[in-house]
């Protein structure tokens, strides 16, 4: 988008020169193109929609407008943010997200460029959106550090729907600090969306954040990398555990409930974006989409019963109960980003790891039952509107970048970012760049 990012940019040159600007003025971002950017096109990473433009911006492109940062490119994405499901990297209109750090291995989805492109170097910070786990995926994988908002803190307006009652946009960056300076620029209200909690974000003061850090009570489950982790990963996610230790020593044992997490937020997503998508499935246009697994899983969803939607949303309340009780023991949880690192971009993301090779994500594996600790967090705290910090802590014996997850009650974004920002301070991971 170069024509629109140099008027910005020439605008943001215009506030410095008047000493008007404030910390984002003239730095360039990039959007998730589930974003609408006034005049340019929009198209949500699926063939049906190569040509389509709003008039208008979404909310959040616009606030970040108004703070001066510059919109330097549309980043993109799995076709319909992954709706229905997908079974290859491939997915989308542009082709495979490529991971900076070896660009035959995928980059995560469905905010594939929002991670890629933030990793490379390419733009300083970036908007993803979260229903599932695309900003941790992501954020995991290129090694970079994202926050996802606690439900309802940043406006949708704007934004492709996938789940009404999952979706999150939030930032994607280099360092917490960085991701607390974007999302106190994009929280507030928001006529326009209806679900805006109308809750802003102030980042804790120096002082104040290394006390809460320090105090914070840290909910950690040791299976999560002694059972779970990759082989590659193992040992790097061992120390980032350790070095984490360091900064917040209060560690106690604690597991989400025994859960079907998986299965409960598949069909609360299913079900909400097949009415979302109806036209489209039932459409002519629908044979474009690029990947068979996700044509297959949209119209299977168009079958999903009421019964089984509320059964889900009825667990969902429950969780929410569970986790709330946890939150009064503890004040947060810790536990992997992704248990390995990021795959082939040739591998199906739905088959069994074979001997020797990696483990599919944790989200395609059954880890809610006895045993499983936390590894059903990213699962668990989109479904009850958790926010979440994604920050990396090394990397594994294959070269590729592992990161950690720290999630917290709802509204606990200052708290997160002070831990992951200590954390940061303490360490360099988040300083590696991919070699050219």
């Amino acid at each position: 988008m170069p024509e629109r990012a140099l008027d910005e940019a020439r605008r943001a040159d215009r506030a410095l020169a008047k000493k008007d600007g404030g910390p984002l003025t003239g730095v360039p971002y990039g959007a998730k193109d589930l974003l609408a950017a006034r005049g340019a096109p929009t198209t949500w990473g699926a063939p049906p929609y190569r040509d389509q433009i709003f008039g208008e911006d979404a909310t959040v492109v616009a606030k970040l407008k108004r703070s001066g940062a510059v919109l330097a490119a549309k980043l993109a994405m799995v076709e319909l943010a992954g709706g229905g499901g997908y079974r290859y990297p491939s997915a989308s209109l542009q082709g495979p997200g490529r991971n900076p750090w070896n660009t035959e291995r995928w980059s995560g989805g469905s905010s594939s460029g929002s991670g890629a492109a933030v990793g490379a170097g390419l733009v300083p910070f970036a908007i993803g959106s979260e229903t599932a786990g695309s900003i941790g995926t992501p954020s995991a994988y290129c090694g970079v550090t994202g926050l996802r908002p606690t439900y309802g803190v940043v406006s949708r307006k704007g934004a492709m729907a996938l789940s009404w009652t999952l979706d999150k946009l939030g930032p994607m960056a280099r360092t917490a600090d960085d991701c607390a300076t974007v999302l106190e620029a994009i929280a507030g209200a928001d006529t326009g969306d209806p679900t805006a909690s109308g809750k802003r974000f102030r980042p804790l003061s120096g002082r104040a954040a290394t006390s809460a850090a320090k105090r914070a009570r840290i909910a950690f489950a040791e299976e999560d990398v002694s059972e779970h982790a990759s082989p590659e990963a193992k040992r790097a996610l061992e120390k980032g555990v350790a070095e984490f230790k360091r900064i917040a020593p209060s560690f106690v044992r604690a597991t989400l409930p025994a859960m079907p997490f998986g299965p409960m937020v598949q069909t609360v997503y299913s079900a909400e974006g097949a009415e979302i998508f109806a036209e489209l499935i039932e459409g002519k246009r629908f044979e474009q989409l690029v990947d068979a697994r996700q044509k297959a899983g949209l119209r299977a969803a168009l079958e999903i019963k009421a019964r089984d939607y509320l059964h889900a949303m009825r667990l969902r309340t429950r969780l929410q109960d569970a986790l709330a009780a946890m939150f009064r023991d503890v004040d947060v949880i810790l536990s992997v980003g992704r248990a390995m690192t990021a795959t082939p971009i040739t591998q199906p993301l739905d088959n069994p790891a074979s001997p020797g090779g990696p483990k599919p994500p944790p989200d395609k594996r059954n880890l809610s039952g006895p045993g499983s600790g936390n590894m059903g967090l990213i699962a668990a705290g989109n479904l009850a509107g958790l926010p979440a910090i994604f920050f990396p802590c090394g990397f594994a014996t294959d070269g590729l970048p592992v990161g950690l997850q720290v999630v917290g009650p709802p509204f606990s974004e200052p708290l997160l970012v002070a831990l992951a920002s200590a954390y940061q301070r303490e360490t360099d991971h988040h300083l590696k760049r991919p070699r050219d």
